[in-house]
């Protein structure tokens, strides 16, 4: 059964060979299910779950293979089987926590063609695309890109020109968004309610631009990260409510809670600044200094402001080690 047999998600069309110029069966063959195991005591176990499920696109004869970063952070274990049912073991070769992209190495040879990757900054709204999850054409769709814009996630993460999508797909994670050149535009991270990024319903998915992925590329087969500076991390889940940023929750043991925030208080100022949105608030920490340094905050608790200093961290150094190889 098709993933897309479900009342839950919006009715959609299945790519055919006759509406684009390439090769559809082996575009679509370059993306896998890819599965991964991360152990109990895993920092994201809690949140993210042990056993993580999504899609990868192989991008290099050599068996690379980009995914979104959430379904093999601190993994154990990690598994890819290609349309054909052929499986076989992977590793963890990186991960950004800035862009959300990961690589995984495939550890037996994949008789499929990689995927070219392409560019998403000549990308418009209104333009076509392909949605393709592992499966071949069965669990892909053809899609419409309804907005390109800054994107700011509760979890301390924010993309400049992030891909929107519509219809939604009910495998989006690690998914390939595919230009009508048959190349590879961006990499499917969440399902979203509000696409079009305006008061209007529309379910869709929020994709990340293949073009971040060039940056650190290098760094992330040498380093298994970056190599720049880490990025301070409150460990704070932030949501935007009636024009306040209130604290939803808070990570086990992370800076923030170590500081004395709570569930419930609502963000006031940072570092002497007043921030009402999650895209500034980001903004101001990250402008504070790397990741270490001691971030000033104005809550408000209980009808009382109070004045909280965090000394914040790099959010790797909760997870457990080693699982980049």
């Amino acid at each position: 059964m098709s993933e897309f047999d479900s009342p839950d998600f919006d009715i959609v069309t299945r790519p055919k060979q006759e509406d684009v110029s390439f090769d559809l069966a082996s575009t679509l063959g370059a993306v896998v299910s890819l599965t991964s195991r991360t152990p109990e005591n895993a920092f994201t176990a809690q949140t993210l779950g042990t056993e993580r499920a999504g899609n990868g696109v192989l991008i290099r004869d050599d068996g690379l293979i980009l995914t979104i970063g959430y379904l093999i952070t601190e993994a154990e274990a990690v598994w890819v089987v290609d349309n054909d049912g052929k499986a076989c073991a992977a590793h963890v070769v990186g991960y950004d926590q800035e862009t959300g992209l990961g690589l995984v190495q495939a550890m037996g040879r994949l008789d499929i063609k990689p995927l070219e990757i392409g560019s998403s900054s000549s990308l418009y709204e209104g333009e076509p695309v392909v949605f393709a999850g592992s499966g071949g054409r069965e669990n892909s769709m053809t899609a419409e890109i309804v907005s390109i814009r800054e994107f700011a996630g509760y979890w301390e993460y924010v993309l400049d020109k992030a891909i929107f999508i519509n219809p939604a797909h009910p495998n989006w994670g690690g998914g390939a968004m595919i230009g009508m050149d048959g190349t590879l535009r961006g990499i499917g991270s969440l399902f979203v309610q509000q696409a079009q990024g305006d008061e209007t319903p529309m379910n869709g998915n929020m994709v990340v631009p293949i073009d971040l992925l060039a940056p650190i590329m290098d760094d992330l087969l040498m380093y298994g990260k970056p190599n720049r500076p880490t990025r301070p991390w409150l460990g704070i889940l932030t949501a935007e409510v009636n024009q306040h940023l209130m604290i939803g929750g808070l990570a086990n043991g992370g800076p923030a809670q170590k500081a004395g925030i709570e569930a419930g208080d609502l963000i006031l100022e940072i570092a002497g600044r007043p921030v009402n949105e999650l895209v500034e608030m980001y903004r101001y920490i990250w402008a504070s200094g790397d990741a270490g340094v001691d971030v000033p905050m104005e809550i408000l608790r209980d009808g009382e402001t109070m004045q909280v200093q965090v000394r914040s961290a790099s959010r790797s150094d909760y997870f457990v080690s080693p699982k980049v190889h």
